[in-house]
């Protein structure tokens, strides 16, 4: 599936947050978002999957109109894995996971044979099978994290938004997060804060600042010194990771 997000504006009081913004993810891309914190990644994302009202743009996945077309049909298609996603009462991690399965029923609509054979899918691709019958709350911050991507994994979506889904994970979760999405081999658009994480699994980068695309391509070119010194304010030098053989970044020099 192929989004498209044409001439966003976005505005939350009297400030003017996104301004003009256009983004285009291919069928089975993976783009990123990187900017600085405040830079308007999260509120351009929250604006596509409908939990804020753009002023003014339209957002297309295919030929569905996403602003004007129902919030079930929209999570037929579209599956989001936000940063925080707290809870206040309980449920298995079973449950939770099939929950995705939600905006495929109508009302009251008793689970199937067909969704625990996609439940049980997705906590196998998740690496959660032994964590079924686990308490939610009782998980770890990463394990939350892993039941909310099977629970995203569940609605079988032909996209993806990661809203900065691994900015408070150790190393070990983040990887573990974007390799799964990265191996669904569907559209994804994510706001990553790590630009090594951004470089080895994004094949293309929106660069955000003050609310404006500052420049948009592939890692390698988008990811320069002059590029990360200008967004972060920080000095930096690029080279090749040996171990990822991606680009790699030493900062402060």
């Amino acid at each position: 599936m192929e989004l498209t997000a044409e001439q966003m504006e976005i505005r939350i009081g009297k400030k003017e947050i996104i301004k003009n913004v256009s983004i285009r993810v291919k069928n089975q891309q993976f783009v990123g978002l990187i900017g600085p914190n405040g830079c308007g990644k999260s509120t351009l994302l929250k604006s596509i999957y409908k939990s804020l009202v753009p002023q003014k743009g339209t957002v297309f996945l295919d030929d569905m109109d996403v602003l004007k077309t129902s919030e079930k049909k929209v999570s037929q298609q579209m599956g989001v894995v936000s940063q925080f996603n707290e809870m206040h009462f309980d449920l298995t991690v079973q449950q939770m996971v099939m929950l995705g399965r939600t905006p495929h029923k109508k009302m009251l609509e008793s689970d199937k044979q067909a969704d625990y054979d996609i439940v049980e899918e997705a906590l196998t691709r998740t690496n959660l099978l032994e964590y079924r019958n686990r308490s939610f709350l009782s998980l770890s911050g990463g394990e939350k994290q892993r039941v909310i991507l099977a629970r995203t994994i569940a609605q079988q979506p032909g996209f993806m938004i990661l809203d900065e889904p691994t900015n408070h994970l150790d190393i070990r979760y983040q990887l573990e997060i974007l390799s799964c999405v990265k191996e669904l081999n569907i559209g994804v658009l994510a706001a990553l804060h790590d630009l090594e994480m951004a470089a080895h699994y994004c094949d293309y980068l929106y660069a955000i600042k003050n609310g404006e695309v500052y420049t948009h391509g592939t890692p390698e070119e988008v990811l320069t010194p002059e590029t990360i010194e200008l967004l972060y304010q920080v000095k930096c030098q690029t080279y090749i990771n040996p171990v990822t053989k991606g680009l790699g970044f030493a900062y402060g020099i």
